[in-house]
């Protein structure tokens, strides 16, 4: 029952903030520089047709109406059309929604996959060989951009070594082994950064946990320093990293436009810098609230495992 109302006290925060977001987003766009309708119109420049493309998507009423019918049809599930593509964008959404977050869930893999290890050996070897070269890992991968590390890969495994592909994306329905491929350096250059702040969290926590008195306890009773480490360290280490991995994982939905354009990938951050380009509003809105839910969603999920791993929430 305490979960039930620990879960409804978080959605009741999502909620507010949600509708926060939402003006914000509508907000923000009205300030893009330019004219959507003359956008639209093309070399057409006769005010009737200018003026029927206002009337056609509402851009001759006020703003607030405006945000007042958008929201409205956002609540019943219609995202509104592309006034570039001329087609809604739900269906754009379903198109380029699961390519990003294949990208983003490879890309957190590998951020896990490198951080938390390494996070924990930098801390078990504390001022040691191995914590400078963690260190000097993690800090390589914060400092490092994107674009260098994903061009520097591009040259090394797709022109010099011919092993991978430079670009370009295919489904995984349609080829998963060519679907990898297409997502391997795509993945690795996304993970290099997060993989940075993991290790360090995971370190400090690490390092935090280590000193605390059950651990000595554990050790006094003559359990193994492995046991130790990963059955009872471990365990609380993870928390603070929990709500960081969510927070990461946003991220890489809502932060891989360069990478994306890099290697090709059609994912959102493609459908993003377009739908700026060409005002597209109803993609440009509809594609950022979308990230915006599922970052909150990503926290909701955070805090339920925050609720699950910490004890000291269900007393």
């Amino acid at each position: 029952m305490e979960a039930w109302r620990y879960l409804g006290r978080r959605v009741t925060i999502m909620v507010p903030t949600l509708f926060f977001v939402s003006i914000m987003i509508f907000g923000l766009q009205q300030l893009l520089p330019g004219d959507p309708a003359l956008a639209l119109a093309d070399e057409e420049n006769d005010p009737a047709v200018v003026q029927a493309i206002r009337e056609q998507y509402n851009l001759d009423k006020p703003v607030y109406w405006q945000y007042l019918l958008w929201i409205g049809n956002v609540l019943r599930g219609d995202l509104g059309e592309s006034f570039r593509m001329k087609i809604p964008v739900s269906e754009l959404v379903l198109t380029k929604l699961p390519v990003t977050i294949e990208l983003a869930l490879l890309s957190m893999l590998c951020a896990l996959a490198i951080g938390i290890p390494t996070g924990i050996l930098s801390a078990i070897r504390k001022d040691r060989p191995a914590d400078l070269i963690a260190n000097f890992i993690a800090l390589s991968g914060i400092s490092v951009p994107n674009f260098w590390l994903g061009i520097m890969m591009i040259l090394l495994f797709a022109v010099h070594l011919q092993i991978l592909p430079a670009s370009g994306f295919v489904p995984f329905f349609e080829d998963p082994a060519q679907n990898l491929k297409s997502l391997i350096m795509p993945a690795f250059v996304l993970g290099t950064g997060g993989a940075g702040v993991i290790m360090r969290h995971m370190r400090g926590a690490m390092l935090q946990t280590l000193w605390m008195d059950y651990i000595r306890t554990a050790r006094a009773k003559g359990l193994r320093e492995r046991d130790v480490v990963m059955k009872h360290a471990l365990r609380n280490a993870l928390v603070p990293v929990i709500t960081l991995g969510a927070l990461e994982f946003g991220q890489l939905l809502s932060g891989a436009v360069l990478t994306e354009q890099i290697f090709g990938i059609p994912g959102f951050g493609k459908l993003i810098v377009e739908g700026v380009f060409t005002r597209d509003y109803a993609v440009v809105q509809s594609v950022v609230l979308v990230v915006a839910v599922i970052y909150l969603s990503l926290n909701l999920a955070a805090d339920l495992l925050y609720y699950v791993v910490n004890p000291r929430l269900r007393g």
